[in-house]
Formats: C-alpha cells, structure tokens, sequence
C-alpha cells in the first residue's frame, strides 16, 4: 500500500502546528480515538507524533524538563544536548496529549527532526 503524504489543506487541520522544513506528514493506523503521524524526508524516518488521550510518555530516559506547557526529555551524548521528546498533556482540550518523539537522533538527520519536533505546537 502505498502512503501519501498529507496536502497543505490536511496538515491545516491537524490538531497541532508544524514547521515541516521540507520534509513530509502522513497519517498512520492508530485506535478510534487517536492519530498517528510520521515526519521523514527522503524516505528518512525523522520522528513520530501521536495525538489522543493517553500517550506512552516518556519513552527515552533522560533529563525532564517543563517549559511553556511542554514536557521534555534532554539526552546528553558526546557533549551534544538533543530534545528527542516532548509533551503537552491538556485537560480541557482534544485530544488531551500530544506526544513527539524523534525516530533519528543522530547527525545531521537528527539536528532536522529536532528542530521540527520542537516546531510542534498545538492548536
């Protein structure tokens, strides 16, 4: 089965905002009440977000930080500080968490689904 990657009109509905940088959305399976997305750029899996109400956070073991309704998780390695994962639990909103996890957290690949990772922002 072929994926197709989300149109500008269908990422304008997503329930977050993202800064794609030149790479690409798609929806993928997920449960009736949650969504599933994946960012990659050249067929490169970048990081993965998912939209419901409970999501498996954290998944990586690191530093926790909180800042702007945003939980984060900070890995260290080789002196080089990367957020591979982030957060935002709401109570009065849907869908209640929005979780984002980076797939690729090495080089240059890894710097890119950082910085897209941290562009998200929810509606």
């Amino acid at each position: 089965m072929r994926v197709i990657p989300l149109n500008a009109e269908a990422i304008s509905t997503l329930p977050f905002r993202i800064d794609l940088r030149g790479a690409q959305i798609v929806e993928r399976p997920a449960g009736p009440r949650a969504k599933i997305y994946s960012v990659s750029r050249a067929e490169k899996p970048l990081l993965m977000i998912y939209a419901g109400p409970q999501s498996d956070y954290p998944i990586y073991d690191g530093e926790q930080a909180t800042v702007a309704g945003r939980t984060s998780i900070i890995l260290s390695d080789g002196g080089v500080r990367r957020a591979v994962e982030h957060l935002f639990r709401r109570d009065d909103a849907q869908p209640a968490d929005i979780h984002v996890w980076l797939i690729t957290t090495d080089g240059a690949d890894g710097a890119l689904a950082e910085q897209i990772g941290q562009s998200v922002d929810p509606r």
